[in-house]
């Protein structure tokens, strides 16, 4: 009657019945569910991050069985590195860089340089983005959060949009945003306007994979 109703064969049914979903399967689905959820509500995250959400959530589950997760789904970061498929290429960078390795600047307000440090309190991690001005070597930016998203990159360029005078061709140079502690990084660089300031060029306060 149900296999019916429902429009479903017999025999997939039946051969549901004689091998039912095992606990492990659950709790696998459970975890992939949690990760899928987390990867919607912020695509830009890689798959540890993933996993800290996951966890926040309540589902206990280790870096590598995210990753394994992530890698048979395909749920790669928006900031990842291209894959190329059928052989080709992975395409051009989605910023130019503008900077070309010259960190220098003659005044204030033209090149801004963003990172993102993590930092370990009795009470969890703590995540903190600074825009420095490289003329000054000030910070004229910031932005706290308990989570690293991509808010946190926004507010602290709307922040330090906000505390100067005039920003209007300023360079915004970041190396991805990653969590670590020099914005010389080795990691691949790109640059871009900021927003507020060049409406047509795209702002790079884009998160980080890890």
């Amino acid at each position: 009657m149900a296999c019916r109703v429902l429009n479903i064969a017999r025999q997939p049914y039946y051969r549901w019945r004689a091998r039912p979903v095992v606990q492990a399967e659950l709790a696998e689905a459970y975890r992939a569910d949690a990760l899928f959820d987390a990867h919607r509500d912020d695509p830009e995250f890689g798959y540890r991050f993933l996993a800290d959400e996951a966890r926040d959530a309540g589902l206990p589950l280790a870096d590598r069985t995210a990753w394994r997760i992530c890698s048979s789904m395909s749920w790669w970061s928006a900031f990842g590195k291209k894959r190329g498929r059928n052989g080709k290429k992975a395409g051009p960078p989605v910023h130019d860089d503008l900077v070309r390795r010259d960190f220098t600047a003659a005044a204030p307000n033209l090149l801004w340089l963003a990172d993102i440090t993590e930092h370990r309190t009795t009470e969890g991690k703590l995540y903190l983005c600074a825009v420095k001005d490289v003329c000054s070597n000030r910070i004229v930016g910031y932005s706290i959060d308990s989570r690293m998203k991509s808010r946190l990159a926004v507010t602290a360029l709307t922040n330090a949009i906000a505390r100067r005078d005039d920003v209007a061709g300023c360079v915004v140079h970041t190396d991805r945003l990653n969590s670590s502690s020099s914005p010389h990084g080795s990691s691949a660089t790109r640059s871009a306007q900021p927003a507020s300031c060049h409406p047509s060029e795209q702002s790079a306060t884009a998160s980080t994979t890890r």
